[in-house]
């Protein structure tokens, strides 16, 4: 369990399985997480990030393969493995009748979380995601950024040592999303918890430590934010032209600068000083037999976007509705099938 670093890897994933029929969601995935880190799984829907979050939940058993979260084994501890871990997923599992305080409380008795524990934990964590004025409040009366607040105050009550957050900020709005990751954030350092968490969102996927980009089940790369954007190399240059087959063919030619097309049919260029490069391809676009008119440019800083379009050839598509009823599924699940370690 020990890593190169001397750390201890809180979770371990060896070629992991899962089939569904003869449709194989997750094929084979290896990697580990660190003590403390915040951990990423980014990916379009239906990449196998579900899934394989649900196995290391024991929610969903293996196919094949091997995974330990805190040292116990998902097949075969799947009580000790749920008593160590805390789970924030999307689809909201609090009572809307109960307070905050009522929710708080009853996941207390379902974890042995003692009286004390209980009084003082709670405060400390309602505290933390600022909801201490609304504690006596039902939950049918908080705002969608409320609830998810709650869910992670809630999920920490037991001093989980693994935090699961699946696409934890799915649906909020900008201001509240940042909120959410400044406790996160202030979580991870003052409480030391690991987190693996699953996004499809680019600037989410900036805040963790390291990121395993997943698609059709397998993980393409797994890297730090910042290597992993040091893969597309320079600036990115976007262009669109009257005939970009041929303004491909002069950029290779007098420039020896291989292009590739996005996902709208425009020529991306990455190269350094992209700024500096820009004017050398109007003017060459101008000389020749054919002219070449440039319609529009744009020059920017490489994102996780390009790096993942780079290693997959397609664009994360934005969130479809059918994982919707996938996630209902879980959380009936899930509450029929004892929370209790």
């Amino acid at each position: 369990m020990v890593n190169s670093h001397g750390h201890m890897d809180t979770i371990q994933v060896n070629k992991l399985v899962r089939n569904f029929d003869d449709f194989r969601a997750v094929n084979e995935i290896s990697f580990e997480v660190h003590e403390s880190e915040i951990f990423g799984f980014l990916g379009p829907n239906g990449a196998g990030k579900t899934t394989t979050i649900n196995m290391l939940c024991t929610l969903l058993r293996p196919t094949g393969g091997s995974a330990q979260v805190n040292g116990f084994d998902v097949s075969s501890q799947q009580s000790q493995v749920r008593s160590s871990i805390g789970i924030i997923f999307q689809d909201p599992s609090l009572d809307e009748e109960l307070t905050a305080h009522e929710n708080m409380r009853f996941h207390a008795m379902l974890y042995d979380v003692s009286r004390e524990d209980f009084k003082r934990r709670s405060e400390e964590l309602i505290e933390m995601v600022d909801l201490t004025d609304k504690l006596g409040d039902q939950v049918r009366t908080y705002s969608g950024g409320m609830k998810r607040r709650l869910e992670i105050a809630r999920g920490l009550l037991h001093r989980p040592r693994v935090l699961f957050l699946d696409e934890p900020t799915l649906g909020l709005d900008p201001q509240t999303r940042r909120h959410i990751w400044q406790y996160l954030r202030k979580l991870r350092e003052q409480r030391e918890v690991t987190m693996f968490m699953t996004t499809h969102y680019m600037d989410e996927a900036e805040n963790c430590n390291r990121i395993a980009i997943i698609d059709h089940g397998e993980i393409v790369a797994i890297d730090t934010p910042a290597n992993l954007k040091e893969r597309v190399g320079g600036d990115i240059i976007t262009l669109r032209t009257s005939d970009n087959e041929l303004a491909s063919e002069r950029l290779i030619q007098v420039h020896r600068v291989e292009t590739r097309t996005g996902p709208e049919g425009q020529l991306i260029v990455e190269i350094d000083r992209g700024d500096q490069f820009i004017p050398k391809i109007i003017e060459t676009f101008s000389k020749g037999s054919k002219p070449i008119e440039v319609q529009s440019v744009s020059l920017r800083q490489p994102t996780l976007e390009d790096v993942f379009i780079k290693l997959t050839g397609h664009a994360i598509r934005e969130e479809e509705a059918d994982t919707k009823s996938q996630m209902r599924q879980r959380g009936r699940m899930f509450g029929r099938s004892g929370r209790r370690p």
